[in-house]
Order: C-alpha cells, then structure tokens, then sequence
C-alpha cells in the first residue's frame, strides 16, 4: 500500500533542521511563528524539472541542494543573515517515498551547513519534480545591499570564478570536451550538482562599502544588465579580469566558448558588486577571510546599460538566461 501524503510529510519534517532561536511555532501547525524585530529580506526561487536539471543526470540530493542553495543566494546578494526557509514540493507518483526523502537530504545538507531552519512548506502531486522555497534573511550590523546604489567612478568586482556552471551542465549531459582532468571535471560538475551561495562574502562585502550587489544567476552579462539598470549608470566589464575556474576551456572545447562562459554562463551564484575605488583592498581582505577571492573587473560609468569587452577589445554579447527565451546557461 502506498505512503499516505501525510505520513510522508512527517518523514520529510524529520530529515529537515528546524532549530532556530526566532522560530516559536515551525512546521506541524497552520502557520509558522517567527519572533524578533530585525529587518528582513525575503526571497522566492523555484527549480523545475527539465528547466533547471534533468533525472537521472542529477542526483536526487542534489536537486534539493540546488533548490535551497540558489534561493540563499539571492539573501547573500543582499548581505544578509540565513533565517528560515519555506519549501513547497511537488512530484510526479512516479517518484516514490525514498525519492522524496533523498531530494529532502539534500535540502537539509546545505540548511545545516548554511545555518538555516526549514520553517515549513507544502507537498503536492505534480506532472514534474518541482521546488519553490521562499528564503528569509536579516540585517546584520550593516544595512542591507540592493541594485539600485552604484555610482559613476566606482570599481566593479566579482567573487570567486565563473563560467564552470555551464561547464557543468555541459559535461553532465555528455557534450562537454573530452581534455580535460579528472579532478577538473568533478570541480566543474560540482557547480552544478552543490552550488555554494556566498552568504558570508556577501555580508563582508556589505560591511565594506558594497554600494549595489546582484548574484550571477542568469549570466554575468544579463545579471550586470539588471545592476546598471537599477542603478541608472552604465557597467563596463573586462573578460579578461574575469576569474574563470581550471579546466574550463578544455571542458568546453576552446577559448571562445570558456569566453562564453564567462560572460553568459548561468548558475554560478558568485556575486557581481560595486564599490568606491578606496574600498576595494579592504573588501578583497574581508572576502578573503571568508575563502573565496574578490577580482576587479570593471568600473562604473555614467550611461547606461552594461558592455564587456572579451579578449580582443570588441563587445561580447551575453544574453543570458532568459525563461521566457528558453535559453540556459549562455546557450542561445
């Protein structure tokens, strides 16, 4: 006889972390209770089978670790400390109870590590394996970063490296280049498979002057777009300044398409900010306390719109992801 919708609820409540010094009532009740009169941040974020991964190519854990990773890391673009988050599940019947349980493991992998309490959520019965989870978060000693605060003669910078999400998904689906290293690929996968949100270099960035910030989700083009939008000023980026991971080139078969990558790859979840010129070494140090590595890429001008430049001087073009278009991670 099958598992009951409720009995698999309880399962999946009791794989999820819901310990936090805010949470008065969690999951089990209509509603859940959160004490505290802190700022908040709140954000919504969905993956969708088929749009942000593919069964078997992903493992099962590794979809809930997607699913909560990419929702905190739109709190890490806000400089903000994890509070609770929200999951709602739906899944087809053929996804049985051991299935479910596994996506759970993942969700409770990175809310253990990441500090995070599974405040509640839902569960449903859909045609696809669907995660919505709705992240809150809250200002620390710094106010909280938008998009919206860059100014002309500020530097542009960017943490960690880009363009391996794509890599990733290239290699995942068995089209990625042949030449590259074993502990190369596994790096350039694990994009994919355990994105890392950059809550804590989000928040030194914050306490460093940050002036406007924005995950790379969709694309360092199209994510630099939506900052300068905001902003009212114009971005222009250097490929060349851009970190890009080991590996990368060989995994996607040359330096044009590792260039693409750069500038169009989606998921990477590093953050792209702004800040006065006099406050970079000191935010490249708070960043590096937090183990990644901050680069200067580019600087802010008066204008509109963001331009990158690739290796030969020229504009790159860089759509991005765009769910409307249909394109993912720099494809077209």
């Amino acid at each position: 006889m099958a598992e009951g919708e409720f009995d698999l609820i309880a399962r999946l409540v009791e794989r999820l972390p819901s310990a936090s010094p805010r949470l008065r009532l969690g999951s089990g009740d209509d509603a859940a209770v959160v004490e505290g009169g802190r700022t908040s941040a709140t954000t919504v974020d969905a993956v969708v089978e088929g749009v942000h991964f593919t069964l078997p190519e992903f493992p099962l854990a590794a979809v809930g670790r997607k699913a909560l990773a990419s929702a905190l890391s739109d709190l890490a673009a806000m400089g903000a400390d994890p509070g609770e988050a929200y999951v709602v599940l739906a899944a087809p019947d053929s996804l049985g109870s051991d299935a479910l349980l596994e996506v759970a493991d993942g969700i409770a992998e990175v809310a253990e590590r990441e500090g995070v309490a599974i405040a509640g959520g839902d569960f449903t019965r859909g045609p696809a394996l669907v995660l919505a989870v709705t992240c809150v978060g809250y200002e620390g000693e710094v106010p909280l970063v938008g998009r919206g605060g860059a100014e002309a003669g500020e530097v542009v910078v960017v943490t960690g490296e880009l363009g391996g999400a794509a890599a990733g998904l290239q290699l995942l689906s068995g089209a990625g280049g042949t030449d590259v290293s074993e502990g190369d690929r596994d790096a350039l996968v694990a994009r994919q498979l355990d994105p890392r949100p950059r809550l804590a270099a989000g928040r030194a960035l914050a306490a460093s002057g940050a002036t406007a910030m924005i995950d790379v989700s969709d694309g360092l083009g199209a994510d630099a777009g939506h900052l300068a939008d905001s902003s009212g000023v114009g971005l222009e980026i250097e490929l060349t300044s851009v970190p890009a991971p080991p590996g990368l080139a060989p995994a996607l078969g040359g330096a044009d398409a590792a260039e693409r990558a750069v500038a169009a790859g989606g998921e990477d979840y590093e953050l792209l900010a702004t800040l006065p010129p006099e406050r970079l070494e000191g935010a490249r140090e708070a960043v590096a306390a937090t183990g990644t590595a901050l680069a200067q890429v580019g600087a802010v001008r008066a204008g509109q719109g963001a331009v990158l430049r690739g290796r030969d001087g020229a504009e790159v073009e860089a759509p991005g992801f765009d769910h409307r278009r249909g394109s993912r991670a720099g494809s077209s």
